[in-house]
């Protein structure tokens, strides 16, 4: 396998792990990057752009990131947080008067960024269509019961997040969350990142799609298998698992140029791995004379509001502010690392402590929904690079 990209000395690990993810865990296309301390130290890339297809893998390629997507947007209400225009601890509906219904009334900003809301399900699911008009979204959880009273308990919010961003943002900003992140964020550090592909970059867009499990060994190794009560789960149509992935149905598909230019903040960001790590670099400190984060809220992103059984995911789950923390779901670099994984492979997190700041893309999905191996490879090489 030929890789393309840099790599500073001293970082070769992460590029040997990543030329593994080809050899031993089928990766077909996938790009990775990692800052330090505001700089770029690894930018790599290698196979092919389309899951499906033959291609190479280019300089430039993006590709759906899934909830990858969440760490990006969580980022918005932080910053109208930081900038004075958005309270955390106000009720949901001070700015969004239409969800204040049905016993949300006490639902906090923070509830929203922390997964405590109480709406990961929609009690009627959206079509693709009406999912990715996302002021029909925002309309549709504005007037769904809870599954439980915000605050209360904490469950993966997977799709319905999309719409309760999108509607709050614009409610206080004025301006869809897109392109808030095109003029506040993306802009100003230019980045390859998007929430709503514009046309004109539509083809950048490799296509993502489902990988072959890998065979468990005959006899000896680790043999992986979910937990009984996780594969119940999702196997149950009444469970919150299954509502909450339900959300909208049928599935839509992630590489319809419609979905791509929507932008659903949840789900729908486009992004190369470069752009993922240069924006958690600068969540962390200045990158060439950008910084997003002031201190304060770099401590609110990664102080844990959420931590335990989680409602929707059943697994034990922690998040702060938007962002999943290290556990046993997410186990990112360290202890007061935040980030957020894709289902089925991405990742992009940061961490304070030792500087570093990464961003995996992949084409090639697998069933789990946070700890991919072929990422983990990669944080533990990241690891091993700073020791």
């Amino acid at each position: 396998m030929d890789v393309q990209g840099t790599t500073d000395p001293g970082w070769e690990p992460v590029e040997d792990a990543f030329l593994r993810n080809f050899a031993q865990r089928g990766e077909r296309g996938a790009a990775v990057a990692v800052y330090r301390d505001g700089r770029k130290v690894v930018d790599l890339w290698a196979g092919v752009r389309d899951v499906d297809g033959s291609a190479p893998w280019a300089v430039d390629t993006a590709q759906v990131v899934r909830s990858v997507t969440k760490g990006v947007a969580a980022a918005v209400p932080l910053l109208l947080h930081q900038r004075g225009q958005l309270d955390l601890d106000a009720p949901v509906g001070t700015y969004w008067p239409e969800f204040k219904t049905a016993g949300k009334e006490r639902a906090l900003v923070r509830h929203v960024l922390a997964h405590r809301a109480g709406v990961p399900v929609l009690d009627v699911p959206l079509t693709p269509a009406e999912a990715l008009d996302l002021e029909a979204g925002a309309a549709a959880v504005a007037s769904q019961a809870p599954a439980w009273e915000p605050g209360t308990d904490h469950g993966y919010h997977a799709h319905t997040y999309s719409w309760l961003l999108a509607g709050l943002v614009r409610r206080v900003t004025g301006r869809s969350i897109g392109r808030w992140v095109a003029e506040e964020i993306a802009g100003p550090l230019g980045l390859d990142l998007w929430l709503g592909l514009p046309q004109e970059e539509a083809h950048r867009a490799g296509r993502i799609g489902g990988l072959p499990e890998p065979e468990s060994p005959s006899s000896g190794g680790l043999r992986l298998r979910p937990k009984r009560s996780v594969a119940a789960a999702y196997e149950n149509e009444e469970s919150l698992t299954r509502r909450a992935f339900g959300a909208i149905s049928p599935a839509p598909d992630e590489n319809a140029p419609a979905y791509r230019a929507a932008g659903l903040p949840g789900s729908g960001g486009v992004a190369t791995a470069r752009a993922l790590a240069r924006f958690y670099a600068a969540l962390l400190g200045p990158v060439d004379g950008h910084r997003l984060f002031a201190p304060a809220t770099l401590a609110l992103a990664r102080t844990e509001e959420s931590a335990g059984p989680d409602r929707v995911l059943v697994v034990g789950t922690r998040f702060g502010l938007g962002y999943m923390l290290h556990g046993p779901a997410s186990p990112l670099l360290a202890p007061g690392s935040f980030g957020h994984p894709g289902r089925g492979g991405s990742l992009a997190f940061a961490d304070p402590e030792s500087g570093i700041a990464l961003g995996y893309v992949t084409n090639g999905m697998r069933k789990g929904v946070t700890a991919d191996p072929r990422a983990q490879a990669l944080v533990r090489a990241v690891k091993t690079a700073i020791r």
